[in-house]
């Protein structure tokens, strides 16, 4: 597979991590009683902080609303670079292999703290971006 190829599919595959991740985040069904009720201490338990009125319900809200943003930048950056791939190769440079770390690190934090969804989508972003960075490295030599 070309490296463009590769960081166009990484790119559709952010985007479903993305939306799957937004439909997670906001859902309102729990799982069970207990969830429900931790999520309601969550909500209920407020504090000031710098100013704010703040609890953790919304700390883990715009937690995770912000990880959607990174996915869809991370889509937009991984397309962006699949043209680049095509276009201009050399100017992809170490960003390549800073992406791959990236996509590493998130593996990584998903098998620890996560389930199975995001373990394989983070597995499949990780091997089409690192396999793009080293197909690109290679054309460069």
């Amino acid at each position: 597979m070309k490296p463009t190829l590769l960081y166009r599919i990484a790119s559709v595959l952010f985007i479903l991590f993305a939306v799957s991740h937004t439909i997670g985040v906001l859902s309102t069904n729990a799982p069970s009683p207990e969830v429900a009720g931790v999520r309601a201490v969550m909500n209920s338990v407020h504090w000031r902080f710098m100013g704010s009125d703040i609890t953790y319900g919304g700390i883990y809200l715009g937690f995770g609303l912000l990880l959607t943003v990174a996915l869809l930048f991370s889509a937009f950056l991984a397309w962006h670079m699949g043209w680049l791939a095509r276009t201009n190769p050399k100017a992809i440079g170490g960003l390549g292999w800073a992406f791959f770390a990236f996509a590493i690190a998130n593996l990584a934090l998903s098998w620890i703290y996560f389930f199975a969804g995001p373990i394989v989508a983070s597995t499949l972003v990780a091997a089409c971006l690192g396999w793009a960075a080293w197909q690109v490295s290679a054309t460069k030599a």
